[in-house]
């Protein structure tokens, strides 16, 4: 068999590493998985003009020593397929470099252990021009000005990371691209920084010295949080957990709670499976083809904790951004979105039946009409019946006409739009005057009120719980 070595051109070979579709956000996070994979406590980052950006990610891990770190700077240095330990968070050693690569066209990686200090630099335009893979280890006085080198220098061991000649933002995009970091990782790394990961401390991690709070999209600390039953499904001699939640609906929360547990997507886009391997979240707000979003079930959020050794079985690709569940367990999730979804709607399935209650009079009503609903202002409202007895037989078809025009040109979209996006904000009830309905009451008792009457009266939205409006009205 004859044979040839064809070797790729390294500058095209280094744009197609490049553009992989890294987010900054996305690529921080992975190169922060090394540093939970280390065992590190505390990490802390920093990305400032200076004048151009440099951003630092420091962990005070267990650090490399100088062979550990040549072969952790090799592009694919781990075998995906190779068992790994639990708390690995890595898959193909590609994270490191991939994720540096698409925002950075020089990366360099300090790391210190047993007291050693080691240094090693990727300089892609180096590489370009070389046409080979070249490794620096270059002068670590040059780093001495770079943010976080003194307090690495002053740790007992961990992994400083610096990323220089980032050319995907400018220094005019740094304070959004942070806001969006902090949100990022508070939310992917939220159990760690909890706390409640077993067998694993408070991680700490702080952005250009703001310390971050954890946050968790299930708030399962509320009262009203519906905490449903967690299921195990044996899948290959590992476990797969399956947490339901059921958020709690917008009258239990503030504003602020309200719009934080939102997120950016809004809770209709926020709906459906939240997929975590060892506990770092991968994918969220998704049901994977197994259920169509909707409104009524918004609140609905299902935890999936899978092991680390099921990434190729959920087809998890180098970002750790997508994967599809198993064939073997789809049975499974769907029984659980069945039976999971109904608990979900009944926050809003039943405010909607308040509409139904007999003990109630209310304006409105809900009416079938064949394979359609609609709503309508009820006629025989007492409200409406003492106006009507007033009326001449043209002002009655005036009425009607006004009545009819409120029915049909319903705003239901501009409606249903607010409920789901300001619930909190629209307020109704506050436009009744309450002066105006006790002098109505006053109308009514000159003309001689029936006691029949007045309980008609108590029985709708309007006076419902007023009963000292009938008792002191003469005294108003």
């Amino acid at each position: 068999m004859k044979t040839e070595v064809v070797q790729p051109v390294v500058s095209n070979f280094i744009k197609s590493l490049r553009d992989i579709g890294y987010t900054f956000e996305v690529a921080v996070a992975d190169v922060l998985d090394n540093s939970i994979t280390a065992k590190a406590k505390n990490i802390q980052i920093s990305c400032f003009p200076d004048p151009k950006t440099i951003f630092s990610l420091l962990d005070d891990g267990l650090g490399m020593s100088n062979s550990e770190l040549i072969n952790a700077m090799r592009l694919s240095a781990n075998d995906p397929d190779s068992p790994r330990e639990g708390s690995d968070l890595g898959k193909f050693g590609l994270g490191l470099k991939t994720a540096s690569f698409s925002q950075c066209k020089d990366l360099t990686v300090l790391s210190k252990k047993d007291g050693i200090v080691s240094i090693k630099q990727w300089d892609l335009d180096y590489i370009s021009r070389e046409n080979e893979w070249l490794l620096i280890t270059p002068d670590i006085n040059k780093y001495k000005n770079i943010p976080l080198f003194e307090e690495f220098m002053n740790q007992e061991s961990g992994t400083l990371v610096v990323w220089r000649g980032i050319d995907t933002f400018t220094e005019a995009d740094i304070p959004h691209k942070l806001d969006v970091l902090r949100s990022h990782l508070s939310l992917v790394f939220h159990c760690f920084l909890e706390g409640i990961v077993p067998g694993k401390k408070v991680l700490k991690i702080s952005v250009n010295g703001q310390t971050l709070e954890p946050f968790n999209p299930f708030n399962p600390k509320h009262i009203a949080t519906q905490q449903l039953v967690l299921e195990k499904i044996k899948y290959k001699n590992s476990e797969i957990t399956v947490q339901p939640y059921i958020l709690p609906h917008h009258s239990k929360l503030s504003q602020k709670e309200f719009d934080k547990y939102a997120t950016e997507d809004g809770y209709t886009k926020s709906q459906g499976f939240y997929l975590y391997r060892a506990n770092r979240l991968l994918i969220h707000g998704t049901w994977w083809g197994l259920h169509r979003a909707n409104d009524a079930h918004k609140l609905v959020r299902i935890k999936i904790d899978i092991p680390n050794n099921q990434d190729h079985d959920w087809g998890i690709d180098i970002k750790k951004s997508s994967a599809n569940p198993v064939s073997e367990i789809k049975k499974d999730l769907k029984r659980i979105i069945s039976q999971v979804t109904p608990k979900g709607s009944r926050p809003f399935t039943g405010r909607g039946k308040k509409i139904e209650d007999k003990t109630t009079t209310r304006f409105w009503e809900l009416v079938p009409d064949n394979k359609e609903i609609h709503f309508a202002i009820n006629r025989e409202h007492p409200i409406i019946k003492s106006l009507e007895d007033t009326l001449t037989e043209d002002q009655h078809h005036l009425l009607n006409v006004i009545l009819m025009g409120l029915e049909s040109y319903l705003p239901l979209d501009a409606i249903v739009a607010q409920l789901n996006t300001n619930p909190l904000k629209v307020n109704q009830e506050s436009l009744i005057n309450e002066n105006e309905i006790k002098i109505l009451v006053e109308n009514w008792r000159s003309k001689g009120i029936s006691e029949a009457f007045i309980k008609e009266l108590l029985k709708t939205e309007v006076y419902k719980n007023k009963e000292g409006y009938f008792e002191n009205a003469n005294q108003h």
